[in-house]
């Protein structure tokens, strides 16, 4: 299977397990059964805002989710069977450092779904620790050969977080390492990991404040004979403005081919959800309808550059 993804891909993430527990639930493992039950519970009600969204018009072939197998397992099922676009998370959640949830055994349990990308969530500053940084590529070199020799589509999603240095050094100026600092940090990962023969079909980018920046990153992807791999953007939890403008300004690239927005989509009206504020039709409503907002966001911005060019 030749690299890369050029399709279409309006991604509503919900793999969060960790940072969900702890910030929805107030819970850390080992659950309960009723605690479990709530949390599995929960995510049903984002999958329903999922597939009523589709139901009220945003297109199937451009949709896609991303599930944990710990609380999702039944959700994928399903969404395999309806032939939906999914993606499966393989890290070790709550965790800086990259590591396979399941150690060696990972091949195992992407072989029992077979979503459609395997997806990896890494924190990786090519300032940063280097002993560090070489251990996590390690790991993801596994993961990444075993895709390219099975035809598996991997995602990697990559976080680029300050070292104490770049806080400092931004400390006098709130917000420069996002704008000034970060986008840098972010073509030399993506050069290093690529060198260290981790090759994505898709790279899963935070929000970019500049239209050049999100070139550049495209041209860093598709360096080298990767003219078909893909960018998507993701939205940091941000609020709705910031997301909406992220989403416009990737929809403005070619090469930038979607978005995955997780918790500003599903996060306020699970927690009313969860705290008996909402039903569960309200809860579910919202979430499509904020999903839908997304997805007509980044159609329009693309279309509007395609008519531009």
């Amino acid at each position: 299977m030749s690299l890369g993804y050029t399709s279409p891909l309006y991604l509503l993430p919900f793999d969060h397990r960790h940072s969900y527990l702890t910030g929805m639930f107030h819970v850390s493992p080992p659950l309960t059964v009723e605690q479990r039950q709530a949390v599995i519970d929960s995510k049903r009600v984002i999958y329903d805002g999922f597939r009523q969204a589709l139901l009220c018009g945003v297109p199937s072939e451009l949709t896609g989710i991303l599930v944990d197998e710990e609380f999702c397992a039944d959700i994928m099922r399903n969404a395999t069977r309806h032939g939906y676009v999914t993606a499966l998370s393989t890290e070790r959640s709550g965790y800086d450092e990259f590591e396979l949830e399941y150690g060696a055994g990972f091949a195992k349990h992407l072989e029992t779904f077979r979503p459609t990308f395997a997806k990896a969530l890494v924190r990786y500053n090519p300032e940063g620790d280097a002993a560090l940084n070489e251990r996590q590529t390690v790991q993801l070199r596994l993961l990444s050969d075993y895709c390219r020799a099975t035809g598996q589509k991997f995602m990697f999603e990559l976080l680029v977080p300050p070292t104490e240095a770049q806080k400092a050094r931004a400390v006098k100026h709130p917000g420069s390492y996002d704008r000034q600092v970060r986008p840098a940090m972010v073509l030399q990962a993506i050069t290093t990991l690529q060198d260290a023969g981790v090759e994505p079909d898709i790279w899963k980018i935070e929000g970019l404040d500049h239209p050049d920046d999100c070139e550049k990153v495209v041209d860093t992807a598709r360096r080298g004979g990767r003219d078909e791999v893909g960018c998507i953007v993701l939205g940091r939890a941000a609020d709705e403005s910031k997301v909406a403008t992220w989403l416009e300004i990737a929809a403005s690239v070619p090469g930038f081919i979607g978005f995955a927005v997780g918790r500003t989509t599903f996060w306020n009206a699970i927690a009313d959800y969860v705290a008996n504020k909402a039903t569960r039709e309200e809860a579910v409503s919202r979430i499509a309808q904020r999903y839908a907002e997304w997805a007509a966001i980044f159609e329009q911005a693309h279309r509007s550059q395609a008519n531009v060019v």
